[in-house]
């Protein structure tokens, strides 16, 4: 049976062990369970919080046709993301991504493609508010998360 993904953007932080055991809780025939927690940097102490805007609806809505893909391609028992929006301080968290299988590279594998795109393919937007109190620039797009992405397609089905 094919799992169907949890999807939430929220200001609020998450718990991530609460979340872990939500899942562990919820099927006995899980062997594996990945996660991954991005959390925001102080990048050197020059960063006091990072601001994320969303396009409200479109971010769920993309979010969910990633984790889809995910659910299709690999064998999960379950598949968590939650993505916070909002001003976000070093140290918290920003996204959280828990993938659940009943082996490891299932598990492994769904949550690093999850990552990949979300970070090239989510309408999310970061901008830096600094330390000494002054408004940064918005975050530009990495080359490397384009390239990381790029490794997903035309892979096979795992």
């Amino acid at each position: 049976m094919r799992a169907t993904p949890d999807i939430r953007v929220q200001p609020e932080p998450f718990d991530a062990a609460r979340e872990c055991a939500a899942i562990s809780a919820a099927s006995n025939g899980i062997g594996a369970l990945v996660t991954f927690t991005g959390l925001c940097r102080n990048e050197g102490g020059r960063l006091a919080a990072l601001e994320l805007q969303h396009y409200a609806g479109m971010a769920e809505a993309q979010m969910r046709r990633i984790a889809d893909e995910a659910c299709d391609r690999w064998p999960l028992d379950a598949l968590a993301v939650i993505h916070r929006h909002g001003l976000i301080r070093p140290g918290e968290g920003i996204v959280l991504v828990i993938a659940a299988a009943a082996h490891r590279r299932a598990a492994f594998e769904a949550a690093d493609f999850m990552m990949d795109y979300l970070k090239t393919s989510a309408p999310f937007w970061k901008r830096e508010h600094l330390a000494d109190g002054t408004l940064g620039g918005w975050v530009a797009a990495n080359e490397a998360d384009d390239d990381a992405t790029a490794r997903w397609q035309g892979a096979a089905d795992r």
